[in-house]
């Protein structure tokens, strides 16, 4: 009987580990393809994801590109669900009109901001993205209450981050912009349209090239279809799903995990994730023509 009860703690000894190795290729395995799955998700969505900050943002390729900049997509953001605070900013330089915006509030399932770089020879409708020799450097700290959101830098034309599943109020949020010029010439044409969009100096400050702006509300006229009425039905619907999304993924770690979860228990909510920030359905019902 001793011998039997040797061999059979020798057994479990040796079959524990074996069963624990097992378990973790496992969940590795479920892991890597929830990984793989989000990253060809967000890739077609045009954006990647920052597992450090767990944060999604724009891509340099993103497809978003090749539509440039129209005044019509910030009259379509309210009634698709993005409440998002605009900030235009146009000035003239080397011959040709030049937009800088910057976006802060929520978009649908998200909360977010964006700071965008365009170009136009002709209306100040339609602008262009800026080609690769035009693109700005561009830093922003994204605040709610005061408490740091998110962060991001870079040589882009189009800088963003999201944060999947946060609620807010576009008052709620502020932000820390840097933007670097491309000279002295550039930079005085830009900080001239701050001052003359009502910007006082303790909001701007300018080194070099180098413009900081700190960026808490609006001074230029927001869309017209950004009404209370529609503000307020869009918001309670984006809150529902921040919190819907909050319950169902409770108990999760990681955000692959959690989109994962609310592929399987929840395809409304995925198909929100997955159009995330500014989506196709924005950019197709307003191609220029």
């Amino acid at each position: 009987m001793l011998i039997d009860r040797i061999e059979f703690i020798w057994i479990l000894l040796i079959l524990i580990p074996i069963v624990l190795v097992l378990y973790l290729l496992k969940k590795n395995k479920e892991a890597y393809e929830d990984k793989a799955s989000l990253d060809k998700v967000i890739e077609s969505a045009g954006y990647a994801y920052d597992p450090r900050q767990d944060i999604f943002y724009s891509r340099a390729d993103a497809w978003q590109r090749k539509f440039g900049y129209n005044q019509l997509y910030d009259e379509a953001a309210a009634p698709l669900g993005m409440i998002i605070d605009c900030e235009p900013i146009r000035f003239e330089y080397d011959n040709r009109k030049w937009l800088i915006q910057m976006w802060k509030g929520q978009y649908g399932m998200t909360m977010g901001c964006e700071v965008g770089v365009y170009t136009t020879e002709g209306s100040d409708i339609f602008y262009d993205c800026v080609n690769d020799e035009d693109q700005l450097y561009i830093a922003f700290i994204l605040r709610k209450n005061r408490a740091i959101v998110l962060s991001r830098e870079g040589i882009h034309w189009w800088l963003t981050g999201f944060k999947l599943g946060e609620f807010s109020e576009p008052d709620q949020l502020t932000m820390d912009v840097r933007i670097t010029l491309k000279d002295r010439t550039m930079c005085n044409a830009f900080v001239t349209e701050l001052y003359r969009m009502g910007y006082a100096e303790n909001k701007i400050r300018v080194i070099g090239t180098t413009v900081w702006i700190y960026y808490d509300q609006p001074y230029s006229p927001q869309p017209l279809s950004r009404t209370p009425l529609t503000q307020r039905i869009m918001q309670i619907k984006n809150k529902g799903f921040c919190d819907q999304y909050q319950d169902i993924t409770q108990g999760y770690t990681t955000t692959p995990e959690k989109i994962a979860a609310i592929k399987a228990k929840a395809p409304e909510l995925y198909s929100a994730i997955i159009n995330m920030g500014r989506s196709a359905q924005l950019f197709h019902e307003h191609v220029r023509i």
